[in-house]
Parts: structure tokens; C-alpha cells; sequence
């Protein structure tokens, strides 16, 4: 997962703003336009305990050079399972400074990851399924959380991610034929926000959705025989490309639901 707001970076994409603004409430919605059709083949609604090992891994992950850690794409990260917690319907991911030394020298932050890479399930989404989730946007200085793909050492379409020093935008970004854009909506994207954002994972065009409205699409795709692991986190910026922790933390973010319709 990498960051595309770099200093002197160009915008890679239209500036987009969404049609409707939505609920502020981390509650159930109604299935999007784009899942007409579809049938809604997975989900976590969080709504019980993590089903560790089943559903979900949260030690490790294959995008990460040393499994729990990756200094090399400006993250402070070191996974914890422990940093999601599930209470009423909503998962938090919560981040704090570990006491571990990245192999960059940085000191490292124990957060919170879910994968299905790994697991017993090992779920994967596919060319033509759509998956959305709804996430409260978190508010504290260096929090990085995003919605990711990967598998094989790609694979990866960010359905978004997030930074706070950029409180109204969201990077949407298709790594496997290069399609992304930048979307911004003062009304709908702020921290402490609750959205729902998704992506359809067409052949010939990865397009987007925030709250049920296609925003952006890359007229690109994946192509006919992708599929890839989902990944859901809280990653810690750096300082390279955005700020690093300011402070203590803990930092957080909420998430109220994954789905996927195929």
C-alpha cells in the first residue's frame, strides 16, 4: 500500500466530489446500486468476536517484508491482534509506540490489521465482485488507514486510503494497470466522519463509490483472471509523505462493516 500525496507529486486524476452525503451513523445501509444483481457472497459485521485463524489473520501479512513489520513503505507498523477489538457492531483498530526498533531505526507502533490471507477460510475477491465498508474516519496526526488488495506480490487495488492532514480527500488508487484519481468532498470526507466507500473490481475498469455514488472510474480494470486477499488496517505514517505521530497516541479508527456482493 502506497501513499500517492508526495510533496511535488501531480494530481494522477480528476479532483472528484461526491453527489450525496450520507448518515452520520455507524449503522447497516442498504445495498448500492452496483450490487444489483449481485448476491452478497461474504461479509464480516462484526457483530461477534474476531474469528481469528478462521476468518481473519492479524499477525502477519505477505505485503510486509518481515511478515508484522515493513519499514520500507514509510510505515511504522507492527501488527498486534490484539489492537482490534470488536464492541456493539464496530471494530476498532488502535494504534500505540511499541517497544520495538524498526530496522530503519524508527521506533515502531503496535496497530491493528485483518487479512484473509492465511486463514483457514482464505477468502479472496475476484474480477466482477464489489466489496464496500463502512469506517468512521479517524482524526489523529499520522493515522494511514485504507481498504487494500494483495496477493503474490501485487494484485493490489486500494478501495481507499486515508490521511488526516488531508481531511477531505481519499486516494483511490489501481496498482495492477495504473489507474487513480484523488477524491475530494468537504461535506462527505472529514475526520471522525462516518462513510461508506467501495470499489467494483471490473475486467476493463475499477470504479468507485462513496455512500451508493460511482465517483471515479479508472477505465482500466484488473483484467479477466485477477483475484486477490482483502486486507483492512491501520497503518502509521512515517513522515516521509505525511506527518508521523505527533504525540502518545493511542490513535484509532472504526470500522462498522465489510461486504462483498458477487
Amino acid at each position: 500500500m502506497q501513499s500517492l500525496l508526495r510533496p511535488g507529486r501531480p494530481l494522477r486524476g480528476p479532483t472528484l466530489t461526491a453527489m450525496t452525503a450520507d448518515s452520520a451513523q455507524p449503522m447497516p445501509t442498504a445495498s448500492p446500486a452496483i450490487a444489483t444483481g449481485k448476491s452478497l457472497t461474504w461479509s464480516e459485521e462484526f457483530d461477534a468476536p474476531i474469528a481469528w485463524g478462521t476468518k481473519w489473520v492479524g499477525d502477519r501479512t505477505s505485503a510486509y517484508r518481515y511478515g508484522n513489520h515493513n519499514p520500507d513503505d514509510n510505515k511504522l507498523d507492527w501488527l498486534s491482534p490484539g489492537c482490534v477489538t470488536v464492541s456493539e457492531g464496530v471494530a476498532t483498530f488502535t494504534a500505540s509506540p511499541a517497544g520495538h526498533t524498526l530496522e530503519n531505526g524508527r521506533q515502531a507502533w503496535h496497530t491493528g490489521l485483518l487479512t484473509t490471507e492465511y486463514s483457514a477460510e482464505g477468502f479472496q475477491v475476484r474480477t466482477g465482485d464489489y466489496a464496500e465498508t463502512r469506517v468512521e474516519l479517524p482524526s489523529g496526526t499520522g493515522a494511514w488507514p485504507a481498504l487494500w488488495t494483495w496477493k503474490d506480490g501485487g494484485n493490489e487495488i486500494d478501495t481507499f486510503e486515508y490521511h488526516p492532514d488531508n481531511p477531505h480527500l481519499l486516494e483511490l488508487s489501481n496498482h495492477v494497470n495504473h489507474g487513480c484519481a484523488y477524491h475530494t468532498d468537504a461535506d462527505t470526507i472529514a475526520p471522525d466522519e462516518w462513510v461508506t466507500i467501495g470499489s467494483w473490481y471490473g475486467e476493463h475498469s475499477v470504479d468507485w463509490y462513496v455512500n451508493g455514488e460511482r465517483v471515479f472510474r479508472d477505465r482500466t480494470g484488473v483484467g479477466a483472471d485477477w483475484s486477490a486477499y482483502l486486507i483492512l488496517n491501520l497503518s502509521l505514517s512515517a513522515g516521509q509523505y505525511h506527518p508521523a505521530p505527533s504525540g502518545p497516541g493511542p490513535l484509532t479508527f472504526a470500522v462498522a462493516h465489510l461486504r462483498v456482493y458477487r
